[in-house]
């Protein structure tokens, strides 16, 4: 395919998918992407990965490590249904505290009935605000978690500017991210798949595809690994890595405030 990746110099706050949008024309349509897709959002993802994102998340949360102590937090950005946080506070043993921030209220619905029906209100809580302007206080968290969200926020780098602030010191960024696939024959069966097949699946499922469109879209504008590595690394971050699943499929970012 002929479309380029945006590289660690920018691009995505005027990337909707493969269309070029003005400054600050972005975010309202990704919010309506996100506005019809929130009760599917599982779906969704099932539908990008072919189930994947489910071992994907659960290896994010075991790298993460939290501990079994009261206490500890972290703020899971973009992540409205609780997907990573209820693991991640499931495997504190329901110690840790999660607070889940999401610009989209549909998606924290979501979450927050949820949380209810699982017994997880009480180490978690919701907050509507926008990535790239955290309501926080300096040095707040102990954890910063990101899953299949950072592709759709406008401009990147302040997003993990705001991240990097409102970590502890000793804090950690953790980042789940659609990457480049880096095995040719894969590459070549995964690209036919999202662009062929995902689309017309969303919207036979949900009887919509124009947002799984802009999702695989956004997928392939995406910096790729050694790229977004190059961003955290310029946001203040330290030790910064990553791994990739399924062939690069997605890959995990890891960053320390040091």
């Amino acid at each position: 395919m002929s479309v380029e990746r945006t590289t660690a110099a920018g691009g995505m706050e005027t990337s909707y998918g493969f269309r070029k949008v003005g400054e600050g024309e972005k975010q309202p349509l990704v919010n309506d992407v996100f506005h019809k897709v929130a009760n599917r959002y599982d779906l969704m993802n099932d539908l990008m990965s072919a189930g994947l994102h489910r071992l994907w998340k659960d290896a994010m949360v075991a790298w993460l490590n939290p501990p079994k102590r009261p206490g500890w937090k972290v703020l899971d950005v973009a992540g409205g249904t609780g997907d990573i946080a209820f693991r991640i506070v499931e495997a504190s043993q329901r110690q840790a505290h999660a607070t889940v921030l999401d610009i989209n209220g549909s998606m924290l619905a979501v979450g927050r009935d949820r949380a209810d029906k699982q017994g997880l209100a009480a180490n978690t809580d919701f907050v509507e605000a926008n990535a790239e302007a955290l309501p926080f206080e300096d040095g707040s968290f102990d954890a910063y978690t990101i899953a299949f969200g950072i592709r759709n926020v406008p401009r990147i780098e302040v997003a993990l500017a705001e991240a990097y602030r409102v970590l502890k010191r000793g804090g950690r960024l953790l980042c789940l991210e659609f990457s480049e696939v880096d095995m040719p024959l894969l590459d070549k069966v995964y690209e036919t798949w999202s662009f062929n097949a995902i689309p017309k699946i969303g919207k036979a499922v949900t009887g919509d595809g124009e947002p799984y469109s802009y999702l695989v879209e956004s997928i392939r504008k995406f910096p790729n690994q050694q790229n977004f590595a190059a961003m955290i690394t310029r946001a203040g971050f330290g030790r910064v890595t990553f791994r990739n699943y399924s062939g690069g499929i997605a890959a995990l970012h890891s960053g320390w405030k040091l």
